[in-house]
C-alpha cells in the first residue's frame, strides 16, 4: 500500500514577532517550511514499517519524534518537518495521514488538542476516501479515452493502407473482404501491380493489436512495395524485407506474411511464405495446400525463404486468408480449424467463394459471436472460360470494393462515395442523382434492418460494370429475416391499418433504376441495383 495524502499544518503563533531581531551568530540550518494544508509530495513505500505500525494504531496520535522504528517513510517525515502523524482510516483501510510539525509556540500538543485531531480524522477520513475514488474514476476515464482514440487512430491507419479497390484482371476474379475486430489488430493486404502485367498479392498479420501493429504494418507494406521494386523473387523480396524489418521492429512483435506473384496471362503462379497461414488451392481434383517454408518477419536475420510454383488452371481459385478467420470460435468453444476451412472449400458454392464461405462462418460464430481478431480473406480466381461471369465475350471490372460501419447517416458516406466512383462513366445528370438516392436507400435499409445499427457490422458494397451494364450491390448480415416484397404505396390503405410501409423503401429503390435484385443466404441479404449504360451516357451526354 502507498499513502498518498499527506497533511500538514500549524499552529499559527498569536503574539507578533518582535520588529527584526538580530539572528544567532551560529544559528541551526532550519527545517524544510511546507505551507499550511499542502499536500507532502511524499510516498511510502508498500512494504514500509510503518504502513503496519499505523494500521495497527488506527486511532493513535504517532508522535514521530518518540517513535523508534527502523522506517524509510518516518525518517522521510521526519526530515519534512512533520513531528505528529494521525492515521485516516476507511472501512478499516488506511486512506492518508493528517501530518502536523511543531507548534511555532513551542509549546507542546496537549491533549485537547489530540483530542480534536481525533476527531478532525473520524471526519476527514471519509472525505479522504471518496476524494480518492473520484480521482480514480476520472483516471479510469482518462485511460479509457485513450485506448479510444489509439484505436481511432489504428483504424484510420488501417483504412488510409488498405486498397479501395481490387485490381480487374481479364480472366481472373479478385475478391478482397476485410472484417476488422472491435480492438484493431494488424492484419492486412496488397496488390502490387508490375508493368508486363504481372500482379503480386500479398496478405499479412502483425502479432499486436492497436496504434503499435498498424504502424508496424504501415512500415512492413511500405517495405515490400520498396522491396518489388528491384527484386522480382517473392522469396528475395521477403528476404530483404525481414533484414530492414529486423533493425526496427519493437520487441516482441513480428509479422507472418504471404507474397505471391500471378502472371495472369499464363496462370503462373509463385509464391512464398513468412510463417503465414498456407493458402489453399481449390481444383477440379480437389483442395490442396499451397506449402513453403520461412520465418515470420522481424524474428532473426537473414532468412532464407522456400519458393514454389503452380500454374492454375481455367476453373482454380487460390484462398489466402488471415487467422482470425480459422481461429473464429463457436458459441460452444470450438475453433473453426483449417480442416473445416479446407473442406468448405471442396464444397460446390454458387458464384463467388467469399460470400458462401462467411455464410457458413457467420452460420458456426452464432449471431452473439465477439469477434477477437481480424478477419482478412483475398479469393484469386480463374475464370472458367478464361472471361467474364455472364459468358462467352463478356468481362466483368470491379470498380471499387468497400465497407461502412452501420452507423446513422453513413448512408450519405456510400452514396457519395460510389458517386465518386462511377463519375469516369459520364453517366446523365438526372440517372446519376436518382442512383445516389437508391444506393443511399438501399444502405440505410441494410444498415437499419438488417444489421440493427450495429457498428461492428459493416454494409459491403461493391460497385462492377459488365456487358454495358453498372451493377451496385449493398450486402447486410439480415440473418434468417425476409426481406419484405417492394409494395407500391398506398396512403389510403396504410391509414386504414391494411397496408404495412415495410416495402415502401423497396419500391423507391427499384423506379430509381433499371433493374433491382434481391438474394438472401443463410446470412446475408444483397440488393443489386443496375444501371443500364447506353452511349449517350457513356459519351455524357444529359436527359
Amino acid at each position: 500500500m502507498t499513502t498518498r495524502a499527506l497533511w500538514r499544518n500549524r499552529r499559527r503563533q498569536e503574539d507578533a514577532p518582535s520588529a527584526s531581531p538580530a539572528p544567532p551568530a551560529a544559528a541551526p540550518e532550519p527545517e524544510a517550511e511546507v505551507p499550511t494544508g499542502a499536500i507532502l509530495p511524499l510516498d511510502i513505500p508498500p512494504g514500509d514499517p510503518l504502513l503496519a505500525y499505523l494500521q495497527a494504531n488506527q486511532t493513535s496520535v504517532i508522535d514521530l519524534q518518540r517513535l523508534t522504528l527502523d522506517s524509510d517513510g518516518v525518517r522521510a517525515l521526519r526530515a519534512a518537518g512533520v513531528r505528529l502523524a494521525l492515521p485516516l482510516v476507511s472501512q478499516g483501510e488506511l486512506v492518508g495521514l493528517i501530518n502536523l510539525g511543531q507548534r511555532l509556540s513551542e509549546q507542546d500538543y496537549s491533549s485537547d488538542d489530540r483530542r480534536l485531531l481525533g476527531n478532525l480524522a473520524t471526519q476527514a477520513a471519509p472525505a479522504v476516501r471518496v476524494a480518492q475514488l473520484v480521482r480514480q474514476q476520472q483516471l479510469e476515464a482518462l485511460e479509457r479515452q485513450r485506448i479510444e482514440q489509439e484505436l481511432r487512430v489504428a483504424r484510420l491507419i488501417q483504412q488510409f493502407l488498405l486498397p479501395k479497390s481490387v485490381p480487374a484482371v481479364d480472366g481472373w476474379e479478385v475478391t478482397a473482404h476485410y472484417q476488422p475486430a472491435r480492438a484493431v489488430g494488424g492484419d492486412f493486404y496488397d496488390f502490387i501491380p508490375f508493368p508486363d502485367g504481372r500482379i503480386a498479392f500479398v496478405i499479412g498479420d502483425v502479432t499486436d493489436k492497436g496504434v503499435p501493429a498498424a504502424l508496424v504494418m504501415a512500415t512492413t507494406r511500405t517495405l515490400l512495395r520498396s522491396a518489388a521494386e528491384r527484386l522480382v523473387s517473392p522469396g528475395a523480396v521477403l528476404e530483404q524485407t525481414n533484414n530492414q524489418l529486423v533493425e526496427n521492429i519493437p520487441p516482441k512483435m513480428f509479422v507472418t506474411c504471404l507474397y505471391a506473384l500471378l502472371d495472369p496471362a499464363t496462370g503462373h503462379l509463385v509464391y512464398a511464405n513468412a510463417g503465414h497461414d498456407v493458402p489453399y488451392r481449390r481444383t477440379r481434383a480437389g483442395v490442396v495446400e499451397l506449402r513453403a517454408r520461412g520465418m515470420p518477419l522481424g524474428l532473426l536475420p537473414n532468412m532464407h525463404y522456400e519458393q514454389h510454383e503452380v500454374t492454375l488452371e481455367p476453373g482454380d481459385c487460390v484462398l489466402l486468408y488471415s487467422d482470425g478467420l480459422v481461429e473464429a470460435h463457436s458459441p460452444t468453444r470450438e475453433m473453426f480449424g483449417f480442416p473445416r476451412l479446407q473442406a468448405m472449400m471442396g464444397e460446390p458454392a454458387d458464384g463467388n467463394l467469399v460470400p458462401f464461405l462467411l455464410g457458413r462462418l457467420h452460420a458456426f460464430t452464432g449471431p452473439q459471436w465477439e469477434q477477437e481478431d481480424d478477419v482478412t480473406i483475398v479469393l484469386l480466381g480463374s475464370r472458367p472460360d478464361g472471361r467474364g461471369p455472364g459468358g462467352p465475350g463478356e468481362t466483368r471490372e470491379v470498380l471499387a470494393h468497400f465497407e461502412l460501419p452501420s452507423r446513422p447517416g453513413n448512408e450519405r458516406l456510400a452514396m457519395q462515395q460510389v458517386a465518386d466512383i462511377v463519375a469516369p462513366l459520364g453517366l446523365p445528370q438526372g440517372k446519376l442523382d436518382r442512383l445516389k438516392t437508391a444506393v443511399a436507400e438501399a444502405t440505410m435499409n441494410g444498415m437499419e434492418h438488417g444489421n440493427k445499427y450495429d457498428e461492428t457490422i459493416p454494409v459491403l458494397i461493391e460497385v462492377a460494370r459488365a456487358a454495358g451494364d453498372l451493377t451496385i450491390s449493398i450486402t447486410d448480415r439480415g440473418l434468417q429475416q425476409p426481406i419484405p416484397e417492394a409494395i407500391s404505396p398506398d396512403l389510403t390503405a396504410k391509414l386504414a391499418g391494411q397496408q404495412s410501409p415495410r416495402g415502401w423503401g423497396l419500391f423507391l429503390i427499384q423506379n430509381m433504376v433499371d433493374e433491382m435484385h434481391v438474394t438472401t443466404d443463410e446470412v446475408h441479404h444483397t440488393v443489386k441495383l443496375v444501371i443500364h449504360l447506353t452511349e449517350g451516357a457513356q459519351r455524357g451526354t444529359t436527359e
